[in-house]
């Protein structure tokens, strides 16, 4: 009896974890024949600065650390209202334009559309809005949109990326006001907002180094010898570049597939000269605004007060009438 209990209770377990394997192996050979399937237009990464700098994306003298990476400057916007009261749900937009029928090189050279992305640093105890509590009407504009905190102690700081350009040239953020009643953390008073967003690959990876979105110099000063086309290790075209120095010595410069060269063979060449075209057409962007986050109690007061002064004018007015009255009474007398 004890024995029949122990191989059907080892049956259980064998079905049980030959069933979370299936799962583990359907997985992943979803995750990779979707890619293959479905891939991806050349993408932002605005999580690269959450591995690159873990504290805090802004920079003591006010850069938003992504134009680090994104060096093209364009322009950003960010729109919030001028004041909020506590525990209330608004909305933020990222504004991020660009031509969308504009393309740029993909990581193996092809030309793709431009991903956006976005990060907004809001004032301590703002944060995005839980689903429960964001409006019907805003569900509709954040459909299919995943906010992500820049770490577990900055919900605060959120990103969102990479996102198809051409439907996202607007990014709302549902966010909450905090509450000074429930967190004493928190005071009422006018707080600064920061915002950036880019659009496209970056010309530099945060390694260091170049990606092939970016010109290509000479690194030595002579004459082009040669070019040569060949293929990385991932079958993708890229040109190395000869060139022959007064001395004699040949220095070669690789460039991958994706900018165009603009030297050909024979030609001189002097040290840090371009060989290829800025196949950039992305960039980042900043933007700063300000929010007052507003005590219901002080606008009571202030709608009282406007209406006492009015209530006083017009109590002035009707007594000015009545004097003016009596001086014409009198002088007809």
């Amino acid at each position: 009896m004890r024995n029949a209990f122990l191989t059907a209770r080892i049956t259980r377990s064998a079905r049980a974890m030959v069933k979370t394997l299936l799962i583990a192996i359907a997985t992943v050979t979803f995750f990779f024949t979707s890619d293959l399937a479905l891939p991806q237009s050349a993408a932002a990464y605005p999580f690269w600065a959450q591995a690159a700098y873990p504290e805090t994306p802004r920079e003591a003298t006010g850069r938003i650390v992504c134009a680090n990476c994104h060096l093209a400057a364009k322009p950003t916007e960010v729109e919030i209202p001028q004041s909020v009261l506590p525990d209330t749900v608004f909305k933020a937009v990222v504004k991020i334009p660009y031509d969308t029928s504009a393309q740029q090189v993909g990581a193996d050279g092809s030309k793709v559309g431009l991903n956006v992305g976005a990060v907004l640093m809001l004032p301590e105890g703002f944060k995005i809005a839980p689903e429960e509590r964001i409006p019907e009407e805003m569900k509709e504009e954040i459909e299919g949109l995943f906010y992500q905190p820049y770490s577990e102690e900055k919900e605060n700081i959120v990103i969102i990326g990479p996102l198809p350009g051409e439907q996202y040239q607007e990014i709302v953020f549902p966010v909450l006001s905090p509450n000074p009643a429930t967190d004493k953390n928190i005071n009422f008073g006018k707080y600064s907002v920061h915002a950036g967003g880019n659009r496209g690959r970056g010309q530099v990876y945060p390694t260091g180094e170049k990606s092939n979105n970016n010109i290509y110099n000479a690194s030595a000063t002579g004459t082009i010898s040669k070019i040569a086309k060949e293929e990385d290790e991932d079958g993708n075209v890229k040109f190395v570049v000869s060139t022959k120095t007064a001395t004699g010595d040949i220095v070669t410069d690789t460039v991958p597939a994706g900018p165009d060269l603009i030297v050909s063979e024979g030609q001189a060449v002097t040290s840090g000269d371009a060989l290829t075209n800025n196949p950039n057409v992305g960039g980042f962007g900043q933007d700063d605004a300000e929010i007052v986050l507003q005590d219901a109690n002080r606008v009571k007061w202030l709608v009282a007060f406007i209406s006492l002064v009015m209530l006083a004018q017009v109590m002035l007015v009707l007594k000015k009438k009545q004097i003016e009255k009596v001086q014409a009474a009198e002088m007809n007398f």
